[in-house]
This record gives structure tokens, C-alpha cells and sequence, in this order.
């Protein structure tokens, strides 16, 4: 499969999840209440495929356009003809509690998909990188805190830190807060120091800038033996003679003194013939291999189809598989919602004051982008990926904007403060607002995704 249509698919799966689940939400609670639901559309415009289902003769539909749908119940337009006989079902004939509770429906089903995915994940176990911190960057505010090469997280800012994720997602939240955090590092010989980490550097990162990177910290990487594992059957290295348990010893006459030397070689020579000289049982021998050229994060990399040998690495050394039993594993699927609901908030809040910038909202191109690469990671980091995406679209719904969910129920609360309708004027004035300012994301949005891909 190309990766064109691998991303493709990635994205479409994705997207397509997210939307039914977002309008089951809506239509499962308008059907508890007995509101007559007329049609159920995933994606605007001209229906693509329509058939009709149960009693009430629902249409189920796909539209043109695939970014988003809508659930259309009786009684919302007022144009529909409703026979007094089913006057009781029309949407805007219910109590306003209810009708929030159908609006709000929608965003709550994405925020339970999300602790799902995490429940799942955290019960059937995840293998996580260690946060073992390696050599960091020149001049940087890790160097300057004094952090030393192999030295591992124990806290920080008082929290416990079992993985790179863990720390990752400390910092991202903190900094937002606070200007410096305190870690709590043990080194190889087992002494404990406290580092002061400067936070306020990377606050606000260029789009595509890694903040965690800004601050110089870096995983420790190990030297790892050049020795082939695997080799894809039909990969460059394979058609070149490349076996497994191969030792590399030069790649075009420059010695190789780690396999990570091997991969930054491969990987900046796409369709560059490439002389490797290995030992096998004991004897030296060159071959030509030439990597094949691939995409991978917005550049052109070369790749031969090989995998480093497990036993040139001890993996315990440097990952660690979580795994809950079902009653914690909720509980931190509740946490991990939760708190990166609120972050997701905090995000949208700063860019609104201007001290996080507007290149960082990302539209349909760089989420279908993000959405192939974890894929190509695995069905783990693809489910984790699809929870935040689940996460910000709930958000995203819940803002006071007339158009999204949030603007409905903030015309209800207006209702309730007011004990009458908002009136149709008022109603199209605010559609009208709400429409133009999710065109201006959108441009925004669109705008970001042509600018990186440009730029790379």
C-alpha cells in the first residue's frame, strides 16, 4: 500500500469513528427522551448513499463532504410540517433540560470514547520508554540545571515518574504554570540530586518545534551494537545479500561504532549507493546496498529493511510495560481524559490571549498526516492518538460558539435566565457570528497545514 493511500485510509478511519461516535451520542439521547429523529448524516451535502431504517423511518446517510455530520430531529427547522399527532416529539417542544442534555450528548460520547481507548490501553498493557535522561543539549536550560547523561526521573515537580511519557506530560502542563520545576534524579550509583529546570524558554514553541527539546532534555541512548536482526525479505538489504546476525563494522569507509550510526547513514542517503563492510562467522566481506527512498515526517529518507538484533540491547534497561488491573486502569483512564481536557483548554485559552501562537491549530491535512504515522507505529499509538483527537473535538464542541454544540447550549442557558426563547432574530444574528468565526479557524487551520507542508 502507498503511503499516500496508507494515510489516507489512517485518517479516513479515524475521522469516520469519531463522527458516528460524536452524533450516536446525540441520537441515542434525543430517541431516550422520544424525540422522532429524521436523518442521520455522516458528512454535509448531497447524500452519497442514503437507505432508511426503523420504525420512524430515520434516514441514514453519507454526504459529500466527510468533515463531520449532523443528526436532524423533528421540529429544529422551521419549515418542517409536524402533524399534531407528533407534536411531542419535535425537538424544540421539550424542556430546555432535555434539549441540553441532547445537545450535549455529542461531546460527552467523544470524552467516553476517549476513557475507553485509555482503559483498554491501560489494562492490556502498554511498553513505554523509561525516562532515562541522556547528554543534553549545549547551552540549554537541562544543561544548566546540571543534568547528567544517564541520570532517571524519580519525580518532578513532586509528582512520581514511571515513563518518558509521564514526564513529558508533567512538563507540558506545568510549564504553562510555572517558570521552573524541581526534578528528582537518581544516578547509575544510585545517588539522588534535586534539578531546578527553567520552564519559561520553551512556553511558547514554534509550530512543529518540540518544547520538551527546547529545554535540552533528551532520552539517554545507549551504545547498541550494529548487529542485524531482521531483514524484510523484500527490502534493499536483503536483495543485497544482508543476513541476520551480520556485524557491521563501516558504511562507505567511515567506521560504525553504534547501530545508530547505521540508521542516521541509511536514513540521509536515499538512492545513494552505499558500501557496507560486515564480518559473518568470522570472515570480512563488502556488499553494495542502495536504500530505498520513503517518506517519513514530511522529508525523504532512505531505508534497507533491516531491524537491530535483539540481543545487542537490553530492552528492560530502557523500556517498561504498564500494565492495570481494570478497577486502577478506570480510574487513570479518567485522570488521563480528564487532565487533557483541561490542558486542551488551557491551550485554546492562550492562544486566544496571544501568548501561544495561531500556527499552532493544525487542520485536516496535519491530522491526517499525524494519523498515518501512528498507525505505521502501531495499533497503540494509533488508539492513543484517536483519544486525543476524541478529547479535542469534544472540546472543540463545547466552546460558546452559535454553530457548534457549545452555542446551543448557551442559547439554553439564556433561556433559562430569561424564562422565554431567545428570539429568531437573535438566533440568526448569532448563527451568522458563529459561522464566521469557525470559517476564520478553519482558514487558520488550512492556512498551517499548506505552510508545513511547503515548508517541510
Amino acid at each position: 500500500m502507498s503511503d499516500f493511500l496508507f494515510y489516507a485510509v489512517a485518517f479516513a478511519l479515524l475521522l469516520g469513528v469519531l463522527i458516528v461516535v460524536h452524533e450516536l451520542g446525540h441520537y441515542a439521547l434525543a430517541r431516550l427522551v422520544g424525540v422522532k429523529v429524521l436523518r442521520f448524516s455522516i458528512g454535509f451535502g448531497r447524500p452519497l448513499f442514503l437507505w432508511r431504517a426503523g420504525k420512524d423511518g430515520t434516514e441514514w446517510a453519507v454526504g459529500v463532504f466527510p468533515l463531520g455530520g449532523y443528526v436532524r430531529m423533528l421540529g429544529e427547522e422551521s419549515e418542517d410540517e409536524v402533524p399534531a399527532s407528533e407534536r411531542h416529539r419535535c425537538f424544540d417542544r421539550q424542556d430546555v433540560w432535555k434539549r441540553m442534555l441532547i445537545v450535549a450528548a455529542g461531546p460527552l460520547a467523544n470524552l467516553v470514547l476517549a476513557v475507553v481507548l485509555h482503559w483498554g490501553l491501560f489494562m492490556s498493557g502498554t511498553e513505554e520508554l523509561r525516562p532515562v535522561l541522556g547528554q543534553p543539549a549545549a547551552e540549554s536550560a537541562a544543561a544548566a540545571a546540571g543534568i547528567r547523561n544517564g541520570e532517571r526521573v524519580l519525580k518532578a515537580g513532586g509528582e512520581p515518574v514511571d515513563t518518558w511519557g509521564d514526564l513529558r506530560w508533567i512538563l507540558l502542563r506545568r510549564m504553562m504554570e510555572q517558570d521552573s520545576m524541581a526534578l528528582e534524579l537518581i544516578d547509575g550509583r544510585g545517588e539522588i540530586n534535586i534539578r531546578h529546570l527553567a520552564l519559561a524558554e520553551a512556553r511558547n514553541p514554534e509550530p512543529g518545534q518540540d518544547p520538551i527539546g527546547l529545554l535540552g532534555l533528551r532520552l539517554f541512548r545507549p551504545v547498541v551494537p550494529a548487529i542485524v536482526g531482521r531483514v524484510d525479505s523484500g527490502g534493499a538489504a536483503a536483495a543485497a545479500g544482508l543476513s541476520p546476525g551480520d556485524v557491521l563494522l563501516d558504511i562507505g569507509g567511515k567506521p560504525v561504532e553504534s547501530w545508530y550510526d547505521v540508521v542516521r547513514t541509511v536514513q540521509d542517503s536515499p538512492d545513494v549507493p552505499l558500501r557496507f563492510r560486515y564480518r559473518r562467522d568470522g570472515k570480512t566481506a563488502s556488499v553494495d546496498v542502495t536504500p530505498t527512498r520513503t517518506g517519513s515526517n514530511g522529508r525523504e529518507i532512505g531505508r534497507i529493511g533491516v531491524m537491530v538484533a535483539d540481543s545487542a540491547l537490553d530492552r528492560s534497561d530502557l523500556s517498561i510495560v504498564m500494565r492495570h488491573a481494570p478497577g486502577p486502569a478506570f480510574g487513570k483512564a479518567l485522570e488521563e481524559t480528564w487532565d487533557k481536557s483541561l490542558f486542551t483548554l488551557r491551550m485554546m485559552g492562550r492562544m486566544l490571549t496571544g501568548a501561544l501562537s495561531w500556527r499552532n491549530i493544525s487542520g485536516p491535512v496535519t491530522i491526517a498526516d499525524y494519523a498515518g504515522q501512528s498507525a505505521r507505529l502501531g495499533a497503540e499509538h494509533y488508539l492513543r492518538f484517536m483519544a486525543l483527537v476524541s478529547i479535542s473535538l469534544a472540546v472543540l464542541n463545547l466552546l460558546p460558539i452559535p454553530v457548534l454544540d457549545g452555542g446551543h447550549l448557551l442559547y439554553d442557558v439564556a433561556e433559562i435566565a430569561r424564562g422565554r426563547p431567545l428570539s429568531e432574530r437573535w438566533l440568526m444574528i448569532g448563527q451568522k457570528i458563529g459561522l464566521a468565526l469557525i470559517v476564520i479557524l478553519m482558514v487558520f487551520a488550512l492556512y498551517n497545514d499548506f505552510t508545513r507542508l511547503v515548508s517541510g
